[in-house]
């Protein structure tokens, strides 16, 4: 056994079948690399097993290229994402304004590779930032193909799966044909993407930059993710000392109507860490005096909830929230000191490489079904 980054695992067993087919003769040979990648696919996947814990077990893998990713990104363009705020870096090449937008190819590679802001250092980009980009660029181009139809024409997907069959490695028992039919299934809403807490940024004994985590925590929140409680149920219980995030059946969204910078992102952490699912934070069309928890007609247990866990704001039912919605509109009257939600860490901030490093980061959530908005 040996401690380091979970994404290790595919090098070390590469490594170490390149040394045993070596040994046992076998020449140099596009067979025998094959044969060492298909050993670190192996381990890779056993260690996220093992990681995640609770006999979890995965069906299948896609594995993904840079390379793969752009060629699969020219099929579909162009491709309509949405950042909270303007953004530039020049290492990926990433230069977005606020909102929706649609983007080419080029674009996508570097929306999906951005870490770093060159004019903005306030937004604090991250690895875990970089990651939810990925996972919102997958949930707006799945909404994006059933808006358009694509998924359903067999023709169009046709064309997806053949470029996707030259770019990309899968396990032999996925179906690509079917893999694509589910993501159409997926695209309506019932999909979405969660990174899991982190407990603090620091570095390996070899001084790698790595991220440290609370290991039953991290399984015991994976535990009720797979295995969501009913309505007005909790979550089985973590170690004691570590509050799992209970799934809820609504989401929560929350807006930032003060002016106050990184208000929002603060109350998201103290909702997650208080067992809500947070799909969306974002600033407000409007300034505000009063806090309010908006909320749809089959939400208001929850709108309760989450008015009560903030100090005791004020609810009302709105028209503009979408059902299975909660919308937390801060005002100028908001004050975390109120809140009786468990205090956090604040925003993520920093690199990962323990610069500005936060002790701790919640779980959080891209919602599929639309285009959702990410720093």
């Amino acid at each position: 056994e040996c401690m380091g980054k979970i994404k290790q695992a595919y090098g070390l067993a590469f490594d170490q079948a390149e040394r045993q087919l070596a040994n046992q003769g076998v020449r140099y040979s596009s067979a025998r690399v094959q044969r060492q990648r298909d050993a670190g696919r192996r381990a890779e996947i056993t260690t996220v097993e093992q990681f995640l814990g609770g006999g979890l077990h995965i069906d299948h893998f896609v594995e993904v290229t840079l390379v793969a990713f752009y060629e699969l990104a020219k099929v579909v363009q162009p491709i309509t994402v949405c950042v909270n705020e303007a953004t530039s870096d020049r290492y990926s090449g990433a230069d977005f304004k606020p909102g929706r937008q649609q983007i080419n190819a080029g674009q996508a590679l570097a929306f999906v590779r951005q870490r770093r802001d060159d004019g903005h250092l306030s937004l604090n980009f991250t690895d875990l930032d970089r990651e939810r980009r990925q996972q919102a660029f997958i949930a707006a181009l799945a909404f994006q193909l059933r808006q358009a139809g694509t998924l359903a024409n067999p023709l169009k997907v046709s064309g997806i799966v053949d470029v996707a069959k030259a770019n990309i490695a899968i396990d032999n028992r996925l179906n690509l044909l079917g893999l694509v039919k589910l993501a159409a299934q997926l695209s309506g809403g019932n999909l979405t993407f969660y990174t899991l807490p982190v407990k603090a940024f620091g570095r390996s004994p070899r001084g790698e930059d790595v991220n440290l985590v609370d290991l039953p925590l991290l399984q015991a929140t994976v535990r009720s993710l797979l295995s969501p409680p009913q309505r007005g149920t909790t979550a089985s219980a973590a170690p004691t000392g570590s509050p799992v995030p209970v799934v809820t059946s609504n989401a929560v969204e929350v807006l930032n109507a003060t002016g106050r910078a990184g208000l929002a992102g603060q109350v998201e952490h103290d909702l997650v860490t208080a067992g809500y699912r947070v799909s969306r934070i974002g600033t407000a069309n409007s300034s505000r005096a009063n806090s309010v928890v908006e909320y749809s007609a089959d939400s208001v247990g929850t709108a309760t909830s989450v008015a009560r866990s903030l100090g005791g704001l004020a609810t009302a039912a709105s028209a503009t929230v979408p059902a299975g919605m909660v919308r937390v509109l801060l005002g100028a009257d908001y004050t975390t000191l109120n809140a009786t939600a468990r205090p956090v860490a604040t925003a993520v901030s920093g690199t990962g490489t323990g610069r500005n490093a936060p002790s701790v980061t919640a779980l959080t959530a891209v919602p599929g079904g639309g285009v959702p908005c990410v720093k």
